[in-house]
């Protein structure tokens, strides 16, 4: 039985509808923004106008107070730090805090990354990090710094020591939680190409992982910064030089309220530059680039 041929099919063609501009629904159509809400979008100018009102409701309270040995104003406050900047005073002790503060975090960041790479290479790394964290990720640092006095004795032996402390298991965890959400399909992948160990958590760990590493980094350089500062504090008791804790204290025993202040005010100017620039730089050239962020 002979099959029978194709019925040709004759193609229908639709003429091409062109839409009038003046037929679109105005629903459709994205007003442009005003001035105010291009500001808005703006963060940095959010942020800035923030600043600013705080900075407002700190003088007119002070200047309400009326009393500068209690509480100064923010422009009392703002003389008295670029008196310090102008003396040089407030930069050596920054630095001498800055340069203790690296030398911690260093090591700290060296010590979680060893552990995390253990941790995801065998079963008894794995229960070695989860153990020692929640033992001593809860812990002070600041309570260690007895201990550390006696070990290391007064200079930046004990601080560094108490640094570490505080760095070492808040970047661990989030490492070790950001290598385990990973997808095991990218590591099955990895491993198809012979990476092993120290390689494959360099080159697929990593990447994949990078937006809970830079949170433990943040976290990591929050607590050492705050434990830095307290441990110059508890320094300034028995020790003449220091950073800039010592120099917070030794004001304090001074009476000199407005420089204790305009100290405060240089702790937290650094935390806002580290936070909002270096962090920001990182997060901007890395997982906001790579579309992890948004």
């Amino acid at each position: 039985m002979q099959s029978n041929p194709a019925i040709p099919v004759t193609p229908v063609y639709r003429p091409e509808i062109v839409l009038d501009p003046s037929h679109v629904p105005a629903a459709s159509v994205q007003a442009p923004l005003s001035a105010w809400e291009s500001l808005y979008r703006l963060g940095w100018l959010r942020k800035t106008v923030l600043l600013v009102a705080l900075a407002a409701v700190w003088e007119i309270y002070g200047r309400w107070l009326g009393n500068p040995l209690l509480f100064p104003s923010f422009s009392e406050t703002i003389s008295a730090f670029l008196s310090g900047i102008g003396s040089g005073v407030l930069l050596e002790r920054a630095a001498v805090s800055l340069k203790t503060l690296v030398a911690g975090y260093a090591i700290g960041i060296g010590l979680a990354a060893l552990l995390t790479t253990l941790a995801i290479s065998s079963k008894i790394g794995n229960d070695f990090l989860e153990t020692m964290t929640s033992m001593f990720n809860p812990l002070p640092a600041i309570a260690l710094l007895p201990l550390a006095l006696i070990w290391f004795g007064l200079g930046t032996g004990s601080v560094i020591f108490v640094l570490v402390h505080s760095v070492l298991w808040a970047v661990a965890l989030n490492t070790h939680a950001g290598f385990r959400s990973v997808s095991k399909t990218l590591t099955m992948v990895g491993q198809n190409y012979g990476l092993k160990r120290f390689t494959l958590v360099r080159s697929i760990l990593v990447p994949a992982a990078f937006p809970s590493i830079l949170t433990g980094l943040k976290i990591g350089w929050a607590f050492a910064w705050r434990t830095l500062i307290a441990a110059e504090l508890v320094f300034g008791v028995s020790s003449g030089t220091g950073g800039l804790g010592w120099y917070i204290f030794e004001n304090r025993n001074q009476l000199e309220t407005a420089n204790v202040f305009s100290g405060l005010f240089f702790v937290i100017m650094i935390g806002l530059f580290v936070e909002n620039v270096i962090f920001a730089n990182i997060e901007k050239r890395t997982i906001r680039r790579w579309g992890m962020a948004h």
